[in-house]
């Protein structure tokens, strides 16, 4: 009743007070929870975390107060980001630009988070966000020349720059330094993206994670990542949850993600309703118990308070943490699109609404923070900026330059190892060996790998058949001694997805961990192996972004089956295949993917070849199918040392990884390289061959052994051990060698419509010799990659063989 509003209560701490009347509780909340910024935090397990955050809004009942410095700064940034969206508006009309018009608070908030993170002795944010308001972050916070903005909409061609399609301008990434209040500078990036709205979010955190990981930033203090988000993307898109997933992770950690989304109420033309079945965008983080402030973007001063106790929190409790603005968008999804078409009232209100700005700098005169010349004054000194930087664009040419985020230093490329050879002495595999088979005193080795590690053993004392997985070890090891961080992670990469690996030993009694890779020597690199979350896309993503920002590093991401890549296909089709030709952002991600036809189904079969030899053109990709433990040591070595940034896409074994003839001697990694093809091994008579058999991977071992059972003596096979690029010279000397063999066969285990046939076949035909003639042996066309019977399968399988050496 009435009467209850002045009995005193015991409240619990709020507002700092051990008691008050009902009528005070009631206005502590009203005000800290009902304003302009509402905040979830309840959902929060932690009561040291919810206990903090109410001991920060609720004795001020989210009112901070907000410096006049800081009042002007706020009204400089709002003029600046309107003033830009009005300029290009009236300068390039018709083109997208995804304008900021409605949300310009953003500017503000990102001022005072780069303003505060100096303070607190932050180094570097990393910049994650889709299209709106890109142009103005990379002009207002990054610090890009306006004029090279200015000349991205011209259209303006760098016939210097790589061989490339390049990309739109709301795309582009860059790097500056952000000159804070205090005088200090603090570096900033927007990393590039392309058009899949979220999927740049966990290439931010592997960036992140690889600079945090480079400067030994172990409690995640120094590098901060910052997402951007609409909110339609937020609440629809699957690689969020993914992304969410990943923070508290050991592999994946960065101390926590601030995100802010630019809630303008509507995706593209879908309202709220039809975008998600949650009442706000933002429910999603609640699955990690992040902290949601929602606040009107129309309360510039609201929205800086909310943003420095988002910083504040995650430097504390090294988690994410939510702001989610709520604002507008004032034309539509781009300027080009008539909104009032699909939400007609909602855009009649938007019409009549006053900007931010306007509200904002009426605010400031009610309160005498400014005169209205003052005012006039920032608005005017904003346009000629403007002004100033389009005629300097007209008037000399702007070239395109590269901003790529780089974990290292200019000087640690410089001294980084030039290229060299791949094959490791035999001294150091000894010393790789022994560390790899020799656990500390006192540690219990389950008894079932100790047979596998006293076999690999007998490479101390002499020689011994080098596995699939002993020569990864080898490759592995031998990098870290040479100073090269290696990094492999995938679904239960550690033990192997099929037991092969074990690079990371359990005490049988005790559980205790030992990574026998990283106890090699003294003064050697990292090694870091991980088993993931059971993801493709933000994983895959992750390790693309580690690669991209670490290049002295070597990154292995894993698939389960070369099937499960299907996942993260907007991962491989929009940056592994395209980042370089459209940002000038090359990466040497190594992506490992089990592929062979052993009778498993459609779904374990096939890492889609076909695909990622589709996306192969102007040397962007390599792609690798290697059939020896030599071969793959070498390839691994290869990644590094050649001083090529490629991604490597190489199809790794499964039956094969225990097969008596898939072994390699310590002679063949101490020597030699990679070789893209391999030569016949067993007939040396090339004038009584009549028949060549090119294929590639585990159908070698297939054609090997039932040759042998048949005892044929004039069919030669040959293995294309890199797919692309293309080896032509190294196909054509085998051409030439075997030039009396009329008859050459591709032979393949996959579909003819999957697989290498339809990307080789103009390549090897174009290499034939006089009368030689080119034929296809596999499996035919099919919708799917492979039968569920294994009978079916055998029968099949048979056929290949029967036609390839008939």
């Amino acid at each position: 009743t009435i009467w209850d509003l002045d009995r005193e209560f015991l409240t619990g701490g709020l507002g700092s007070n051990p008691s008050a009347t009902l009528r005070e509780i009631l206005d502590i909340l009203r005000d800290t929870y009902c304003g302009n910024v509402g905040v979830e935090y309840m959902n929060i397990q932690n009561p040291e975390q919810k206990q903090w955050l109410q001991e920060r809004m609720e004795p001020m009942r989210n009112q901070h107060p907000v410096s006049q410095e800081w009042k002007v700064r706020i009204l400089k940034k709002l003029a600046a980001a309107e003033g830009l969206e009005k300029f290009l508006h009236t300068k390039f009309i018709g083109h997208k630009r995804f304008s900021l018009e409605g949300a310009e608070t953003l500017m503000p908030i990102l001022d005072v988070l780069l303003d505060d993170a100096s303070g607190m002795g932050i180094q570097e944010i990393v910049i994650g966000m889709a299209h709106r308001g890109r142009l103005n972050v990379l002009a207002n916070t990054i610090g890009k020349s306006l004029a090279k903005i200015f000349s991205e909409f011209e259209g303006y061609v760098d016939p210097s720059s790589i061989q490339g399609s390049g990309d739109v301008k709301y795309h582009l990434g860059a790097t500056g330094r952000h000159q804070t209040t205090t005088g200090k500078e603090i570096t900033v990036s927007v990393a590039p993206n392309p058009s899949h709205l979220e999927a740049v979010n966990p290439v931010v955190e592997g960036i992140v994670r690889a600079k945090q990981d480079r400067r030994q930033d172990k409690n995640h203090e120094e590098i901060v990542p910052l997402l951007i988000h609409g909110d339609a993307a937020f609440a629809g898109q699957g690689i969020v949850a993914e992304t969410f997933n990943l923070s508290q992770l050991d592999g994946y950690r960065t101390g926590g993600t601030i995100h802010i989304i630019i809630n303008n109420q509507i995706g593209f033309t879908t309202s709220p309703s039809d975008a998600r079945s949650t009442p706000y965008s933002t429910d999603v983080a609640k699955m990690v118990q992040a902290p949601i402030f929602h606040v009107n973007g129309d309360d510039p001063e609201a929205s800086v308070r909310v943003a420095r106790l988002a910083l504040e929190y995650r430097q504390r409790f090294k988690k994410d943490v939510v702001i989610d603005m709520f604002c507008y968008r004032r034309h539509g999804h781009n300027e080009g699109d008539e909104p009032s078409y699909t939400q007609p009232l909602l855009y009649k209100k938007i019409k009549q609404h006053p900007s931010v700005r306007q509200l904002y700098g009426e605010k400031l005169l009610r309160e005498n923070t400014v005169t209205k010349e003052e005012l006039e004054s920032i608005n005017e000194e904003s346009r000629l900026r403007y002004e100033r930087a389009f005629e300097a664009s007209q008037k000399r040419e702007m070239r395109f330059k590269a901003e790529v985020p780089l974990a290292v230093s200019a000087d640690q490329l410089e001294a980084a190892q030039p290229p060299g050879e791949t094959g490791v002495p035999v001294e150091t595999l000894r010393e790789i060996t022994a560390a790899l088979t020799i656990a500390p005193p006192g540690f219990a080795v389950h008894p079932k790998l100790t047979r596998i590690l006293d076999e690999r053993r007998l490479l101390l004392e002499g020689d011994t058949a080098i596995d699939w997985a002993f020569a990864e070890a080898l490759a592995c090891g031998s990098l870290v001694c040479e100073g090269t961080p290696v990094r492999l992670s995938g679904q239960d990469s550690a033990r192997g997805t099929f037991s092969q690996r074990h690079l990371i030993l359990y005490d049988a009694n005790s559980g205790a961990e030992y990574v026998p890779l990283n106890n090699i020597r003294a003064g050697q690199a990292q090694f870091a192996v991980y088993d993931s979350l059971l993801s493709e896309a933000a994983a895959m993503g992750f390790e693309l972004g580690y690669s991209v920002a670490d290049p002295l590093a070597l990154v292995m991401w894993e698939a389960q089956f070369g099937d499960f890549a299907n996942g993260a296909q907007v991962i491989i089709d929009q940056f592994i295949a395209g980042s370089e030709a459209k940002w000038q952002e090359p990466c040497d991600l190594v992506l490992l993917l089990p592929h062979g036809y052993e009778g498993q189904g459609p779904d374990h079969s096939s890492a889609r070849l076909e695909r990622f030899l589709q996306l192969c053109a102007e040397e962007n990709i390599q792609v690798c199918n290697c059939s020896t433990p030599a071969q793959y040591f070498h390839v691994l070595r290869r990644q590094v040392r050649d001083n090529r940034r490629k991604p490597l896409v190489l199809l790794t074994p499964k039956s094969l990884l225990r097969h008596p003839k898939v072994v390699s001697a310590i002679n063949d990694l101490s020597t030699g390289s990679f070789q893209e093809v391999l030569d016949e091994v067993e007939l040396h008579d090339t004038s009584q061959i009549r028949r060549l058999v090119f294929c590639s991977g585990k159908v070698f071992y297939d054609l090997l052994a039932e040759r042998t059972h048949q005892k044929i003596k004039d069919i030669a096979i040959l293995r294309i051990e890199q797919l692309y690029p293309f080896p032509r010279k190294q196909a054509e000397k085998v051409l030439k060698k075997y030039g009396s063999a009329k008859q050459v066969f591709w032979v393949q285990e996959e579909p003819r419509n999957m697989g290498a046939w339809t990307f080789l076949q103009p390549l090897l035909s174009e290499l034939l010799q006089s009368g030689q003639h080119l034929s296809y042996v596999g499996r035919p066309a099919s919708a799917s990659t492979a039968t569920g019977s294994l009978k079916v399968h055998q029968s099949e399988q048979d056929e290949i063989l029967r036609t390839a050496l008939a």
